[in-house]
Order: structure tokens, then C-alpha cells, then sequence
């Protein structure tokens, strides 16, 4: 089985109850014939996986990008704890083969059931009998996991730190993060699901610094699509990058050969993620008239139509706007070209102890190198935009994202962490 060429060393089922469970054995499934298939969530009849929903893994650059965006978001930042290179590259593997059989609508492993009694199951069960709901796994690597490993000599260029924003106001403990993975799907428990596997099996080598969950994506990268809406009612990445635009994905999105210098060479393939979570202060904005929050967003309310026009999509005239309407100063024409491939989503989260909603935007950015993306553009928009007034960004982080998985033989970070490469 593919599964199987990606274990290397990985423990047997038995050597976890010397371990106190901390591991997980991601072995070939055992023998067994329709107990082992249920056990994986596959059809007992020998009709084999039901396959319907299911992202392709494999690629040259990882899914979750450009893919079509999906209805539900868990997203994990990773401290990692273990300082053995060879116990890091392990997890990676073990990782990876995870991810393969999750986006396939499988169970990890050996499943959650049927098993050792005196050992954990493989997997947690909650997903059994679940399609795989269109699941990507994307994994990033953060600056400060290359201050660990000896690898600062493979920092990509890219990848820096951001500079503090006029009006951020950053809680640490939303901040930052060695990994991540992201894992999009149109089932909430799918995701929760795969993040729960992957903390599981990293258990004692790496632990989660934060997360935040997503539902109602605010962009899409589908043409002809309907555009999403925010949490303020209006309509989101109207000229967002769609997957199927290949020559604006290699310009704006996808790190190339030539980019930066040898130490990234590894990025080839990959893309640059930076992640915000905005706080909205939807209160306030509730209590604005439709006038200002049209004349704030340089939009209508309605049709999406930029100010002036009379359709979402005809060209906007920036100067019709107000000067500081957030599609005026975000829009490509006022930024030398800036453009970046949007994927976030709405969240909340409670409130606030003060009888106000903790939610707003959890933004997610690719692109090709930050330091031409991201971050000139923000620069401008916390400078000048009107809507800085309804909202704050209270958590950051940014992330290298290597190349996709190409092959069954092939694991998450190879190109960088492989002596050979």
C-alpha cells in the first residue's frame, strides 16, 4: 500500500503500550478482509472507499491553495518540542501518511476500533462513516522553526518576520508558530477531525500554540462562483485569484527557481501564507448607516458593484470612491500591482466579558514573497483605511510553504529537511 513506503521506522501497535500511548503506529492496515475496511470507513461489501468529495493529495504544490475554497476551516499553529532532527523528519512522515489517508476519506492508521484493547486506536473515530468533504491537509513552516535544527542557513529570504502595523494590537498567545496546518473541508468535523489526528500523533514532539476555527468562506478561488460576504454584510474578493488562472498563480502565488538566493531553492513550488485574525467590532458597525458603510468599502451593499457602477464585477473607478474606501487603497491599480490570493473566513468566538461578539475575519493570504505582498499593502491599508475604524488585528503569523507532496514516496518538508536535498 502507498501508506506503507512512507513509514520507515515507525512503531508497531504493541510498542505503544511501553510508551503510554504517546505514539501512533501508521503501518499498513492488518489483515482482517471487511474488518479492516470498516475499521478504515471503507465499504464492508468490498465495493472499496467511497472516494466522492476527495481532494487529490498528491501534486506539485500542496492543496489548499488554489483548490476550490471549502464551507469549514481549522486552523493549528505548532510549537515543536523535541530538539532530535531524526525524531522531527518522523513525525513528518507519519504526518504525511496521516494526511493521505484523511483527504481520502479514510481512517488513520488502523482505525479507531477493532484493535489492541490496551492500546489507544490509531484514530479517534469521530469522522467514521463520513465522506472526505473535499478535506485538504497544507502544512507551513514558521521563521522561528529555523532556529531549531540547525537550519538558519535555510531561512528562505521570504520569509520575515512582519513589522508591527499601526493599529495591531497582537495577543502573543494568537501569535507565531513553528508549523502549521491548515485543514479546509465542507464538514466542520472533518476538519476538527484531521487536526486532532495530526496533534495526536505529534503528542510530546510538537503542541498546539493556537487555532482558531472557520465557517462561511469570505473568498473564493472559483470563476462563476457566487462571491461570499463578510461578517459586515459585504461581498469579498470579487478580484480574487481563481485556481484555474495558471499564469496569475506563477506570477503572484507560487515561489519559483530563480526567486531569492540558494537557501531558497527548496521553496520551489511552494508559497508565502500570511495569517491575521481581525477582529471585528460588529456593534458598531451594526449602528452605521448604510451611506457610511457603503461609502467605507467602496461598494454597494446589494450588487457588490464598486461606487459608480452598476454590476460587482464592472471595473471600478477608483477616484469615484472615498480616498480612504478599502477597495480603493487595496485594489492592484493603487499598489504598483500588488496581488495576493485570498482564503479566509469568518469566526466567532464568544464574547468579549463586555457583551460584545468576538468575531471577525480570520484572513488568509498567499502569495509569492511578503515582502512585495503583504506587507506594502497592509502598510498602506493601516495607514489610510476607513475601515481601520471597525476593526483590529489581534493575532499574526506568517509561514513558508514548501511544494506539494509529488508522490507516495514523497512526505511534507522533504526539500528541506532531506539530507539528499
Amino acid at each position: 500500500m502507498a501508506e506503507e513506503q512512507t513509514q520507515g521506522t515507525a512503531p508497531s501497535r504493541r510498542a505503544l503500550i511501553g510508551w503510554g500511548g504517546a505514539g501512533l503506529a501508521l503501518g499498513a492496515v492488518a489483515a482482517g478482509g471487511a474488518v479492516a475496511l470498516a475499521k478504515n470507513g471503507d465499504g464492508a461489501d468490498g465495493s472499496g472507499p467511497d472516494e466522492s468529495g476527495a481532494v487529490e493529495f498528491h501534486g506539485a504544490h500542496q492543496a489548499g491553495i488554489a483548490t476550490p475554497v471549502q464551507d469549514r476551516l481549522h486552523f493549528a499553529a505548532f510549537d515543536v518540542k523535541t530538539d532530535d532532527r531524526a525524531e522531527f523528519v518522523q513525525l513528518l512522515k507519519d504526518w504525511t501518511a496521516a494526511a493521505r489517508r484523511m483527504t481520502a476519506g479514510k481512517a488513520v492508521g488502523e482505525g479507531a476500533y477493532g484493535g489492541l484493547a490496551e492500546a489507544p486506536p490509531d484514530d479517534t473515530g469521530e469522522a467514521l462513516g463520513l465522506p472526505p468533504s473535499r478535506l485538504t491537509l497544507t502544512l507551513g513552516f514558521g521563521p522561528s522553526l529555523f532556529e531549531k535544527f540547525a537550519l538558519p542557513h535555510k531561512r528562505p529570504a521570504a520569509l520575515v518576520d512582519l513589522p508591527k502595523f499601526p493599529g495591531d494590537n497582537l495577543d502573543r498567545t494568537r501569535t507565531g508558530g513553528d508549523l502549521c496546518i491548515q485543514a479546509c473541508a465542507d464538514d466542520p468535523q472533518v476538519a476538527v477531525h484531521a487536526i486532532r489526528n495530526l496533534a495526536r500523533i505529534g503528542f510530546g514532539k510538537v503542541a498546539i500554540r493556537w487555532s482558531q476555527l472557520g465557517f462561511g468562506k469570505t473568498s473564493s478561488t472559483t470563476p462563476g462562483s457566487q462571491t461570499p460576504r463578510n461578517l459586515f454584510g459585504f461581498k469579498d474578493g470579487t478580484r480574487n485569484i481563481a485556481g484555474t488562472e495558471t499564469d496569475r498563480l506563477e506570477k503572484f502565488v507560487w515561489a519559483g527557481d530563480g526567486d531569492g538566493g540558494a537557501q531558497d531553492a527548496w521553496m520551489s513550488g511552494g508559497s508565502y501564507l500570511v495569517a491575521r485574525r481581525i477582529r471585528m467590532n460588529i456593534e458598531t458597525w451594526d449602528r452605521t448607516s448604510l451611506q457610511e458603510q457603503e461609502d467605507v468599502f467602496g461598494r454597494d451593499k446589494g450588487e457588490g458593484a464598486p461606487a459608480g457602477k452598476a454590476k460587482e464585477h464592472d471595473e471600478p473607478f477608483l477616484k469615484a470612491m472615498k480616498p480612504g474606501a478599502h477597495v480603493r487603497l487595496a485594489h492592484p491599480d493603487a499598489n504598483g500591482g500588488i496581488t495576493i490570493l485570498r482564503r479566509g473566513y469568518s469566526f466567532t468566538d464568544g464574547t468579549d466579558g463586555l457583551g460584545r461578539l468576538d468575531a471577525g475575519l480570520f484572513f488568509l493570504a498567499y502569495q509569492r514573497d511578503p515582502r512585495t505582498g503583504f506587507i506594502p499593502l497592509q502598510r498602506r491599508l493601516a495607514a489610510h483605511d476607513a475601515l481601520n475604524e471597525y476593526i483590529q488585528h489581534v493575532g499574526s503569523a506568517v509561514f513558508a510553504i514548501p511544494p506539494g507532496v509529488r508522490d507516495a514516496d514523497d512526505w511534507w518538508g522533504r526539500t528541506l529537511l532531506s539530507e539528499e536535498a
